[in-house]
């Protein structure tokens, strides 16, 4: 028997398909707009040197978020999704193994990702011509990249095998992966600060990718003493944590597949969560009675009355954690760089949390016929849209709010930053950015909707929503970034920070406006056809 012969074939396949060429060139295209656009935003008022970092810091930045949220959207639900349709078990019928099939989906799985970074890896090494970037600090990058890629799809693969449903799955990869990466990091970042003596409790965060790429940089691998083992042991941690993954997903995949009759104790847990969940009887039909009067598919959409609670106490949790960071290093962190950084960070993960979120009702609905059977009654189509957006904004319409405070408070306290350098163009990109995140929120709310009808899987769906409402934008503005410095050198002409902020936000707005406009009329005049067709 040909050894790991699902893995040979996927290979195969994948060598005779034209996506497997045009992400690579995709990924690459991109990476080279972004080094051009930072190169003339950058190229006159930094050294060769500072230039130098400063591009193989971004690019390896993206590169390695990339890489670390791979597993979530790449092998998350591979395994689940062939429980769930059936066919897992059939594969067990031949002399395959458990090894085979989780290498065979994982190779199937992650081929695209693996040439995406691959494409990548030229780009970034492009600022070694610059100078100020060393070939061990470039190598020891993409060490670092390959191994975090390994380990996310690992996590994925794991959670895929023990998981049967998609959200499950990939919310248990995205714990596991924040668990290991962040968690740990936060218990010696905690223990250390209450140590009463000068105890190293740096050991808790080897495990975590991010300690790894921290130490991959020439300034702390050769200026921090003991740096280089503690490099070499995070990577082996980690890529050993990687394995301990993939072989504990060969031996439970192999009865995975099988249904099991639920024992008492798990009919209990699940009535408990049932009841935690929907709320007691009285209260859930007190909280039915309320919605259904509002609308029908509100109701529907909203069931889970906790998913507010959710988004808050996360919220809280990351509001607790800077709050203490914050207070213990108060010189390093009140600053404008640092509150720009938080609210990037934070309005991207919301916005994710939407796109998912929008995405999933019409996916999941289309999928088990459930969508045809509302169709059948007496609600139209307007009502059902409108329920839907009720949803999103009982779900997220406290956290926008709070976020918005927040962005409003990190904007006034920048103006007493003695590093903001023109307080007119803060308050300009703070108050563009506000706009715009509340913009891109509405958009995905409608856009996800379509995309979830019209796509066979919900994740297919987030990841269009994401790319069209967030991402196209950013590419359209550094493509004319880059046409009209190239022309500004030429022109002798020059153009204000403030001209540039103007222009990104209305290439934001304008993408918003067709998008929500195109999405809208199409739910209206196809939701019915689309909902009795087969996947396209």
């Amino acid at each position: 028997m040909t050894f790991l012969p699902i893995v040979t074939r996927e290979l195969i396949v994948s060598a005779r398909r034209p996506r497997t060429y045009w992400v690579r060139f995709l990924a690459a295209l991109m990476a080279v707009g972004l080094l051009a656009a930072m190169w003339f935003l950058f190229a006159k008022s930094e050294s060769p040197a500072q230039l130098s970092l400063m591009l193989f810091a971004v690019i390896s930045g993206l590169a390695f978020a990339y890489c670390f949220l791979s597993g979530i959207s790449v092998t998350a639900d591979c395994l689940s999704e062939e429980k769930r349709e059936g066919t897992l078990g059939l594969l067990f019928l031949t002399d395959l193994r458990g090894y085979d099939v989780v290498f065979g989906k994982l190779v199937a799985n992650s081929v695209d990702s693996f040439y995406r970074l691959l494409a990548i890896l030229p780009v970034m090494a492009i600022p070694l011509l610059l100078g100020g970037l060393t070939p061990g600090e470039f190598w020891r990058m993409v060490l670092v990249l390959l191994n975090t890629l390994f380990f996310s799809l690992s996590a994925g693969m794991i959670m895929s095998a023990i998981c049967r449903q998609e959200r499950k799955a990939r919310a248990g990869t995205l714990a596991l992966i924040l668990l290991i990466a962040g968690g740990l990091p936060t218990v010696s970042l905690v223990l250390g600060a209450m140590a009463k003596y000068s105890d190293d409790y740096s050991f808790f965060a080897l495990p975590s990718p991010w300690f790894a790429y921290g130490f991959a940089f020439d300034k702390l691998f050769k200026g921090t003493k003991g740096a280089a083992d503690a490099f070499r042991t995070s990577v082996l941690l980690t890529h050993w944590l990687s394995w301990c993954f993939l072989g504990l997903a060969s031996l439970i995949v192999r009865h995975a597949w099988q249904d099991k009759p639920a024992g008492a104790r798990r009919v209990s847990w699940a009535e408990r969560w049932q009841r935690w969940g929907y709320g007691p009887e009285a209260e859930r039909k007190a909280f039915r009675t309320r919605l259904l009067e509002v609308n029908p598919f509100f109701w529907l959409a909203a069931r889970w009355r906790l998913k507010p609670a959710f988004l808050l106490g996360f919220l809280g949790l990351c509001g607790c954690l800077w709050f203490w960071l914050a207070l213990k290093y108060r010189d390093d962190l009140l600053n404008s760089v640092v509150y720009a950084t938080t609210a990037i960070l934070l309005h991207t993960l919301i916005k994710g949390w939407i796109a998912v979120e929008a995405c999933q009702p019409l996916a999941e609905a289309k999928r088990t016929g459930a969508l045809e059977l509302v169709l059948c009654t007496p609600l139209k189509v307007e009502e059902m849209l409108a329920g839907h957006f009720l949803a999103l904004k009982r779900q997220f319409g406290g956290a926008i709010t709070l976020i918005v405070i927040a962005d409003l408070a990190m904007m006034l306290a920048g103006l007493h930053d003695p590093s903001t350098e023109e307080a007119s163009l803060w308050l300009l990109a703070c108050a563009a950015w506000i706009l715009m995140f509340v913009a891109d929120a509405f958009t995905l709310g409608w856009v996800g909707f379509w995309l979830g009808l019209k796509a066979k899987r919900a994740d297919r769906a987030t990841t269009q929503a994401f790319l069209r409402v967030l991402v196209l934008p950013w590419a359209v503005f550094i493509t004319v970034f880059i046409a009209v410095n190239f022309a500004e050198q030429h022109g002798g002409y020059d153009l204000k920070p403030t001209f540039w902020v103007a222009v990104w936000f209305g290439i934001g707005m304008l993408n918003n406006l067709i998008l929500f406009t195109s999405a809208q009329r199409s739910l209206l005049g196809k939701l019915r056809l689309l909902a009795s067709e087969q996947f396209s």
